[in-house]
């Protein structure tokens, strides 16, 4: 059903052009699926975990997700490219809540 209502939208990493398909149910809520030609294309995927991060992490193998692409699925939200399916709008200064 969600599926029908939201669909995954392609978004294209601004760093590296790996292109996922993602949904926004809201400012702050991504889902986003990853191929495998994405995963090879990725620049941060590619590059190893230092040890100390991997201590903090509960499983230390897995990827953690790419800071450039999170930036890209929120710029195409606020482009309007994305759909964002809540109706609240964008908050100016999140940081002052």
């Amino acid at each position: 059903m969600r599926l029908e209502t939201a669909p995954m939208q392609p978004v294209e990493c601004g760093a590296c052009g790996a292109q996922v398909e993602a949904r926004k149910s809201s400012w702050d809520q991504s889902t986003v699926q990853w191929t495998a030609a994405a995963l090879e294309r990725c620049e941060e995927r590619r590059t190893p975990i230092e040890p100390s991060e991997r201590r903090n992490r509960p499983n230390r193998t897995a990827f953690a997700g790419c800071s450039a692409l999170r930036a890209s699925v929120r710029e195409a939200a606020v482009r309007g490219t994305l759909t964002v399916t809540d109706d609240e709008p964008l908050k100016t200064n999140p940081e002052a809540h």
